[in-house]
C-alpha cells in the first residue's frame, strides 16, 4: 500500500500537528530538534547524553510513528525517524534553528537562500547610515538610482560609498567611469583575494571617484563589481561565495563592508543589491542592518513575487524584524496617467504590506501597533516615487549628471529620502 501523496508545501503544518498533541515532547530530553535535510525529509535529533529510561523510549517511538504517518514520503520509517547526536553536532545546529514551538526548534539545511530565513537588522553604534536598494526584478533602474542618489548626497555635503553587490550583472561602475578610470580591484576580487588571507591589500584600491565630485560640497567613491581589467571574471565569480573555516560569506561580506567605511570614513553607504531571490540579495536586505528600497513597477508578476517574499517573512515570524526597515518605491513611474497609476500602485503596496503590518481592528484605539491605513503618506506603503524620464533611460552614460534631467525624474525621491535618513543618521540634508 502507498504512503498518501504529502506535499512539500504542507510539511510544515503536517508536523505542527504531530507536535500540537499534548504530551508529544517526551519529558527530561532537553531541546528537540527537527531537521529538514536537503532532499526535503525530516526528522529528530535529540542529545546523546539524553538518559532513556523504558518511559522516554516508548514516548520517542510513538512520536516518530506519528510523524512518519503524517509527513508520508518526507519522513523516515519510526525506525530512522530519531537520531541520538553528538551534543557539539546539536550546537552548530543552533545558528540555523528557529523555534518551532516550546522546547522545540526547526533546522532547514538548504543549499541556498539560507540568510532569507534570518534577519540582522540593527546597525552599529558609529556605523554610517546604510541603504539598499533591492528588487524581484532587474531592469528598474537600481544602479541609476544609486548613481543619481550619490550625486545628490554629495551635492549636499555628505560623504557617499556605493558599492555593486550585483555581481552577476554588473554595471554601474561603467555607466559612470571610463574603463581607464575603474580602480584596479572590485568586490569580486576582494572575496577570492580573502580566501587566501590578502582581502585587506585590495581595499585601498578598490573605489574610485566620480569626476562629477569636483562641483559637490561633499565627496563620493564607488566600489565596483569588477576591477579596471576583470580578467578572469567568471572563475572568480564562480568562489565568491565560498565560506572559510566557521566564517559564512555573509559574515565574510559584513567585514568588507565595514573596511570599506573604514577606509573612507563615510556618511552613507548606498548597496546596490543583485535582483531576485539569490542569496546575495538576502543578505543585502536582512543581514547588513541597512535602510531597504523595495523597487518595483505596477506588474503583476513584480507583485507575485515580492508576495512569496512577504509570506515568508510573515511565516517564519520576521515581519517584525524588518517592517520597519522597508520602504516601496514606485520605478519608472509613467509620464501619462500618473495619478491613476499610483492609486493603483499604493493599494497593491498596502496588500502587500498587510503581510507585516499588525491586524488591528477598525474599531482599536490607537496605541504602538504597526499599522498603517491606505493614504498615510510616509508610510512604508506610501510609494517614494522615481518618474521615468528619457535622459536617464536605461543606457543611459552617468559621468556627467545634470540637475534638470535628475530632478525631473528624482525631486520626490529625494525629498522622501532626506526624510529617511534624518530618521535614521539624525542629520537633515541642507
Amino acid at each position: 500500500m502507498k504512503n498518501e501523496f504529502v506535499p512539500f508545501d504542507e510539511v510544515s503544518s503536517r508536523v505542527r500537528r504531530v507536535f500540537d498533541k499534548p504530551g508529544a515532547v517526551p519529558d527530561g530530553i532537553g531541546r528537540l530538534y527537527l531537521v529538514q535535510d536537503l532532499y526535503g525529509k525530516v526528522r529528530i535529533s535529540v542529545s546523546d547524553t539524553v538518559e532513556l529510561d523504558e518511559s522516554r523510549c516508548n514516548a520517542l517511538r510513538h512520536l516518530a510513528e506519528d510523524l512518519s504517518k503524517a509527513i508520508g514520503a518526507h519522513g523516515y520509517p519510526q525506525e530512522e525517524a530519531v537520531l541520538f547526536t553528538d551534543n557539539a553536532v546539536l550546537e552548530m545546529l543552533d545558528h540555523d534553528a528557529r523555534e518551532f514551538r516550546h522546547g522545540v526548534y526547526w533546522v532547514d539545511r538548504l543549499l541556498t537562500g539560507r540568510d532569507w530565513w534570518t534577519a540582522d537588522c540593527k546597525g552599529c553604534s558609529g556605523q554610517p547610515a546604510r541603504f539598499t536598494l533591492y528588487s524581484v526584478k532587474g531592469g528598474v533602474g537600481r544602479s541609476t538610482t544609486a548613481a543619481v542618489l550619490a550625486w545628490y548626497l554629495a551635492r549636499n555635503g555628505e560623504r557617499v560609498l556605493v558599492v555593486d553587490l550585483d555581481l552577476e550583472s554588473p554595471g554601474l561602475a561603467s555607466t559612470i567611469f571610463d574603463s581607464a578610470f575603474l580602480p584596479r580591484f572590485g568586490v569580486t576580487d576582494w572575496f577570492v583575494e580573502d580566501l587566501v588571507g590578502q582581502g585587506d591589500q585590495t581595499i585601498e584600491e578598490m573605489t574610485a571617484t566620480p569626476a562629477w565630485v569636483q562641483d559637490c560640497e561633499g565627496d563620493a567613491r564607488i566600489a565596483p563589481a569588477h576591477g579596471r581589467e576583470p580578467g578572469a571574471y567568471l572563475a572568480k565569480l564562480g568562489r565568491v561565495y565560498m565560506s572559510i573555516g566557521g566564517e559564512s560569506w555573509t559574515a565574510r561580506l559584513k567585514r568588507m563592508i565595514a573596511s570599506l567605511e573604514a577606509d573612507f570614513d563615510p556618511t552613507v553607504v548606498l548597496m546596490e543589491s543583485r535582483s531576485g531571490l539569490h542569496d546575495i540579495s538576502a543578505s543585502a536586505v536582512t543581514d547588513l542592518g541597512a535602510q531597504v528600497l523595495l523597487f518595483a513597477v505596477d506588474s503583476e508578476s513584480n507583485w507575485t513575487d515580492y508576495e512569496i517574499l512577504f509570506r515568508h517573512w510573515q511565516r517564519q515570524g520576521l515581519a517584525e524584524d524588518l517592517r520597519e526597515h522597508l520602504s516601496i518605491v514606485s520605478a519608472l513611474t509613467p509620464e501619462l496617467d500618473t495619478g491613476d497609476y499610483l492609486r493603483g500602485f499604493r493599494e497593491r503596496a498596502w496588500n502587500l504590506f498587510a503581510h507585516v503590518y499588525d491586524d488591528v481592528s477598525p474599531d482599536a484605539e490607537s496605541g504602538d501597533e504597526f499599522s498603517f491605513d491606505l493614504d498615510d503618506e510616509g508610510a512604508p506603503h506610501d510609494p517614494i516615487v522615481i518618474h521615468w524620464n528619457r535622459g536617464l533611460s536605461a543606457g543611459t552614460s552617468l559621468r556627467n549628471l545634470q540637475e534638470t534631467s535628475t530632478d525631473l525624474a528624482y525631486k520626490v525621491f529625494f525629498k522622501r529620502f532626506a526624510a529617511l535618513l534624518s530618521i535614521e543618521s539624525g542629520r537633515d540634508i541642507r
